[in-house]
């Protein structure tokens, strides 16, 4: 590579470690400060995962890609490590997007359910569910490492690569479990909310088809005309303004599926078929460019799950004006304890 692409490529890598920094601590920050914590316990998780990741993933991850630390060499036992934490804050990222999407599910289409079932209990119990999801998965990713105390270069330590025929099998493993699974999980239950909000934007249409008939009923064939011709009207078709809601409604549906597929796609593909082509030595280049598109997802977590929300943004908002010491002055500002069902529904979707 030339020394522009390799300073270009090293710029990008240290600016998207930069952002997942600032955005995980920023949103994890105001959500902290809100009242009610228990409605966004996943997505503070998630800042969680993806800070860790951005404190030990992406710094690891800039040593092995760039060809400034080619003499950076690892032993098998820091190659272990690294895998550890790889796998493991991976896993951990996804997982925690799936159970937000089914969350998001009950809190739209099940209100009061979500209202019921949802307690703190509920919540800890999933993020055990996640870790220790995460961790079985970065055990099954150990097993069948050599045990001598040779050496590797950093370009080996990589997902997929695990000596012997265990490798293809994990990658199968971790493939359904940490992709496959979560994509249909997030897909289903997404269209699912898309077809919830598109049957709320024709409820709430104006019915032009219920007109008012006089109590004085006339038996004259002109009322007759009119009577019947109002009946058998048309029911009314969504307004521009209702058409345009919900069209902002997929679109940021398609979004968060699409930077979810986008991320996690490249990365998994690559991987698989490095996996099955029995590669043995590192994707070099095409690895470290998937790597660092699915290394990305934890930079842009933060704002597709946590800023993309009108409550966070708010609260963002008022912190803000604290640390600069301004007044609020006669702003009228939606409290998060006051924001209701129907509320939270429409910011989610728009």
């Amino acid at each position: 590579q030339s020394m522009a692409q390799e300073v270009l490529g090293l710029l990008c890598m240290v600016l998207l470690t930069a952002t997942a920094l600032v955005a995980n601590v920023v949103v994890m920050v105001v959500i902290l400060k809100t009242p009610l914590v228990r409605k966004f316990i996943f997505v503070c998780h998630l800042c969680v995962v993806d800070l860790l990741s951005a404190i030990f993933l992406m710094p690891l991850g800039i040593i092995s890609s760039s060809s400034c630390f080619d003499r950076v060499i690892y032993s098998i036992a820091e190659c272990q490590g690294l895998m550890f934490l790889n796998v493991c804050f991976i896993s951990a990222s996804i997982l925690t997007v799936s159970v937000i999407s089914v969350e998001r599910y009950y809190y739209i289409v099940h209100p009061m359910r979500y209202e019921v079932k949802m307690t703190i209990r509920l919540a800890v119990a999933g993020v055990i569910f996640i870790w220790v999801k995460s961790i079985l998965i970065t055990v099954l990713a150990l097993v069948g490492w050599p045990q001598d105390n040779g050496a590797t270069s950093a370009s080996r330590c990589t997902v997929y690569w695990s000596p012997g025929a265990h490798k293809k099998a994990f990658v199968i493993i971790f493939s359904i479990a940490c992709f496959v699974l979560p994509t249909i999980i997030i897909f289903a239950v997404y269209c699912s909310v898309y077809r919830v909000a598109r049957l709320a934007s024709q409820q709430h249409a104006p019915v032009l088809a219920q007109v008012a008939v006089p109590k004085p009923r006339s038996d004259s064939v002109a009322s007759q005309v009119t009577i019947v011709t109002s009946r058998n009207l048309p029911l009314p078709r969504l307004t521009p303004e209702r058409f345009l809601g919900s069209n902002k409604a997929i679109l940021t549906l398609v979004l968060i599926v699409g930077q979810f597929l986008c991320c996690w796609l490249p990365f998994f593909a690559f991987h698989l078929h490095s996996s099955v082509a029995a590669a043995e030595e590192g994707g070099g280049h095409g690895e470290m460019v998937v790597t660092w598109i699915a290394y990305s997802s934890f930079a842009i977590n933060p704002f597709f799950y946590g800023l993309l929300n009108r409550q966070i943004r708010q609260e963002l908002a008022r912190l803000w004006r604290s640390c600069l010491q301004r007044p609020l002055g006669q702003e009228l500002c939606l409290s998060i304890s006051e924001a209701s069902v129907q509320e939270n529904f429409l910011q989610f979707l728009q």
